[in-house]
């Protein structure tokens, strides 16, 4: 049995050595470096050959990729980098994996082709000035054939040992049993259906209820379909810790029902929460864990691995122990384990880690997306950018020599964007040139200064690059899918100043070809209606299954309460907040017991909440706060207790709307007092005319679609188990419109 292994892979594995150093960074985007590439071989002669597949075998390697270019008629493999900054800055141990992936592609052509000797070039891109810089070695095929044997040597102790690894897990997938037994009421029809899924190579959009398992309803039948689909990573995406929680507690009960399993799990977080050190840098000047990190990763790597299930905790500890940043070193695991579990930007963002490891190893994924729709809006704020004026003002007041000129010259075209413009908002079809090449002098100026004197930029400075940064990322996919908008305000001595946003509309152009890129993505959620709306707007392929799990609930369970005499309208909330009052009330007095009570926002939840307390002290009240920390929510949550009797009010799509388990008699009842749509506001208008553009519907799909699921994910926390019993109090005359009933779930009963 061969091990097959990337080039890339295996010189990262062989080559890497000495300190963790960001400060050549920020590198290129994907998108940037795929562009630069093509800027680079555009330029070669007629006979230059681009992306050349080349594959080779040692003992059990089988190792194979592309090099990036070579020129016959010049004897030349070029492996191409784009980079920003200064190139006589970029720490040696870069360069030295540069040479080694090189020299393997060089060796691997030598053998295809049959050479004696061959040029071997780095050609290294500034994304920024578009100028090339290149590196040349004349090697013969014998010195380079001896280079791709010694690193495969290197690699050959971990290539046995995962083969062997990766016989006993797949003996053991093969033979896993469902965990539980038996399947709950849907579950079984939920893993069937993503079974074939995978199975057949097609994305998924599943519905189903809370209560009958998603999480390992979904990810029991891809580990099942590992073996025969041939996949070599299953991630798990989601948008919020609860989700990463349930999906390692569904990983815990598979272990703990197949001892032995040789499956290996790993939770990637974010940067700001696995740092040990927040006040360092990242680089072995700054941070001890950074120092000669690569010189003790490998055995870092070798004690992670023996554990089967690598949660931050895990990961932490093993870190830690061989102190090396717990970080970077989940970064170094995530090409090593089987399944990944991690926020959705991992796989989404324009430079997410996940995606451009799958694309360099050419990985078979299977993807399941929880709480799928949430996908919409954090696809949104991914592809987004905006800049603050007043972020600029601030640097111009004692600005570095080096960047006065740049930053004046910035600012009188921001001011240009908003000089004749009497609105405080205006959005544009597009981003004006001369704004783009002032914003990018400026990158090129502080990326300069950034090189030069790393420890000594100023963090406002900092921050202001990064934003700077990502506009001109976002700048460069602008089309018809986004917006620029331009909201003006006042600023000091009659001056006005302005916030720009690049506002993504529809993310479909950008997420689609990531969902299409899995061997199978399965999207899975309570609330996926209407299927068009979420396929158009996420961009799933034309070929997507879908299913509607039947719930497992009935309609005994729950009653449904439409109160249609109040309306919650803005006109007219100041009239609504009595009858709202005794309706809460009476049903309290009624059953007494734990509710929860949405409002539209925290303004209006103030109203009702201080009205009640005055008309009614002897009913128990906690609120929902601006901004709470984690800890501040995890009180709120303790407040519902089993057989507790209070109401805590919340605003409908915050943090307490979804993504939180109040099962029996911690929760039995909700009163929602609004249909739950976005504010009737100059962006939201700017987007239902583009929604409307694309697709022929503005209205639903900016306001009417996202509102009611926001009312159904609430109204899902009442009933979370098959014995549990309670109630939803709908509070709006527009419930009772057939169009919105229409999006309600289909086991519901209501009057």
């Amino acid at each position: 049995m061969s091990y097959l292994v990337a080039v890339r892979a295996l010189c990262e594995f062989t080559a890497k050595v000495g300190d963790l150093d960001l400060r050549f960074t920020p590198s290129p985007t994907a998108q940037e470096g795929i562009a630069g590439h093509r800027r680079v071989t555009a330029r070669r002669g007629p006979g230059y050959q681009a992306e050349v597949a080349l594959a080779g075998e040692y003992r059990q390697l089988q190792v194979r990729g592309r090099a990036d270019g070579y020129d016959p008629v010049l004897n030349r493999l070029e492996e191409i980098k784009t980079y920003r900054g200064d190139l006589a800055t970029q720490p040696d141990n870069h360069r030295q994996l540069h040479w080694a992936q090189a020299k393997v592609y060089g060796g691997l052509l030598c053998r295809q082709l049959q050479l004696e000797q061959l040029k071997v070039a780095l050609v290294y891109l500034d994304v920024d000035s578009d100028r090339e810089t290149s590196f040349e070695l004349h090697c013969s095929a014998a010195e380079l054939e001896a280079f791709f044997q010694q690193q495969c040597e290197r690699f050959l102790h971990w290539a046995e040992q995962e083969l062997a690894r990766s016989i006993e897990r797949d003996a053991g997938l093969l033979a896993l049993a469902f965990p539980f037994g038996q399947f709950r009421s849907g579950q079984r029809d939920l893993a069937e259906t993503v079974y074939k899924a995978v199975s057949t190579g097609r994305c998924l959009m599943a519905q189903a209820t809370t209560g009958i398992g998603k999480t390992l309803g979904t990810l029991f039948p891809l580990l099942k379909a590992v073996v025969p689909q041939g996949l070599d990573k299953i991630l798990f995406l989601t948008a919020k810790t609860p989700g990463r929680a349930l999906a390692l507690e569904a990983l815990r009960h598979v272990h703990q029902a197949s001892p032995g399993l040789a499956l290996r799990s790993l939770e990637l977080v974010a940067r700001d929460k696995a740092c040990e050190h927040p006040d360092k840098a990242c680089h072995g000047e700054s941070c001890p864990l950074a120092k000669g990190f690569y010189d003790r990763l490998p055995a870092a790597r070798q004690a992670a691995v023996q554990v089967p299930l690598l949660d931050q905790a895990a990961l932490r500890e093993v870190a830690l122990a061989h102190e090396v940043c717990p970080y970077y070193l989940s970064q170094e695991l995530a090409r090593w384990v089987d399944v990944v579990v991690g926020d959705y930007n991992y796989y989404f963002d324009l430079s997410a880690l996940l995606y451009g490891l799958a694309q360099a190893n050419q990985w078979r994924l299977a993807v399941l997306v929880d709480e799928a729709h949430n996908l919409v809006e954090r696809g949104r704020q991914m592809y987004s950018a905006s800049l603050d004026q007043r972020t600029l003002q601030a640097l111009r007041r004692e600005p570095m020599a080096s960047l006065k000129s740049a930053l004046q010259r910035l600012n009188r075209e921001w001011n240009a964007l908003h000089k004749d413009q009497l609105a405080p908002y205006q959005a544009h079809d597009r981003v004006p040139e001369r704004f783009l090449q002032a914003v990018q002098r400026c990158i090129g100026l502080i990326g300069d200064e950034m090189n030069h004197q790393p420890e000594g930029i100023d963090s406002q400075l900092l921050d202001f690059y990064f934003q700077a940064l990502q506009f001109t990322r976002v700048a460069e996919l602008f089309d018809e899918h986004f917006l620029f908008d331009v909201s003006k305000r006042e600023g000091t001595g009659k001056r006005s100043l302005s916030t720009l946003c690049l506002r993504n509309v529809v993310p479909a152009p950008l997420l689609g070809p990531r969902l299409a890129a899995a061997r199978s993505t399965v999207l899975f959620s309570a609330t996926l209606s209407p299927r068009r709306f979420y396929a158009d707007v996420l961009g799933l392929p034309a070929q997507t299954a879908w299913i509607d799990v039947q719930s497992p609930f009935h309609a005994d369970q729950l009653q449904v309460r439409i109160a249609s005499e109040i309306s919650t309208r803005f006109n007219h909330r100041q009239a609504s907040l009595a009858p709202i009052v005794e309706l809460i009330a009476a049903q309290f007095q009624a059953q007494p017991g734990n509710y929860l009570a949405f409002f539209s926002s925290f303004d209006y939840l103030q109203q009702v909440a201080e009205l009640l307390a005055a008309r009614h002290p002897g009913i128990v009240q906690w609120s929902q706060s601006r901004n709470m920390d984690e800890a501040q929510r995890r009180a709120f949550l303790e407040n519902f207790t089993p057989d507790g009797r209070g109401v805590g009010f919340a605003v409908l799509g915050g943090a307490f709307g979804e993504g939180i388990d109040l099962p029996g008699t911690r929760l039995i009842g909700a009163f929602i007092a609004t249909l739950g749509l976005a504010q009737f506001n100059p962006v939201n208008e700017q987007l239902k005319q583009r929604m409307g553009a694309i697709f022929g519907d503005g209205y639903d799909y900016t306001y009417l679609y996202p509102g009611v699921q926001k009312v159904v994910q609430a109204a899902g926390r009442v009933i979370r188990g098959q014995q549990d019993r309670g109630v939803v109090v709908l509070i709006d005359d527009r419930f009772g419109q057939a169009k919105v009933q229409q999006l309600f779930p289909g086991w519901w009963r209501y009057t």
